[in-house]
């Protein structure tokens, strides 16, 4: 849990950078990081490998970072996503509690909330209301990129 500065610090960054946090009353935001772990990774360092089973969701605050995904080809892989601050990540498997289905690859330094499924169970249990609007929040980003790979699809074809 992030100290009472730590937490005030966060919590304009996350109003900053994410829509959906201005949402939030106050408390709600509060209550949220609670649940919440804030944390740095270096660049050329991996958030997740593909098979791992580390389920959580990063919300990024700063720095960059891009997925890739094995192809057939032995150690080859191929970007299929590039995300900077104000994104979240991960969000299928903070759901679903399935192995990674891609690695994450930090490309410049990043500054991130972790959100794991325990702690998501527990939000969800002691703040329905709030875990409502953040499962609308993830279902909304989970949309548009379904959306946005749809359309990428269709343009090759």
């Amino acid at each position: 849990m992030p100290s009472i500065e730590n937490m005030e610090m966060l919590s304009g960054k996350m109003k900053e950078e994410f829509r959906f946090f201005n949402t939030l009353g106050a408390d709600e935001l509060q209550a949220f990081l609670s649940y919440c772990e804030n944390k740095q990774i270096d660049a050329g360092e991996n958030l997740w490998t593909e098979g791992d089973q580390d389920n959580f969701a990063a919300f990024i605050i700063s720095g960059k970072l891009g997925i890739k995904k094995k192809t057939e080809f032995e150690g080859k892989y191929m970007i299929v996503g590039t995300f900077a601050k104000g994104t979240v990540v991960g969000e299928l498997c903070l759901l679903t509690k399935q192995t990674r289905s891609v690695t994450s690859i930090v490309l410049e330094p990043l500054n991130y909330v972790r959100l794991s499924t325990d702690e998501f169970e527990k939000l969800m249990t002691e703040y329905p209301m709030l875990g409502l609007k953040l499962l609308r929040h993830i279902f909304l980003v989970i949309s548009k990129r379904l959306s946005r790979s749809t359309e990428r699809m269709a343009a090759i074809f």
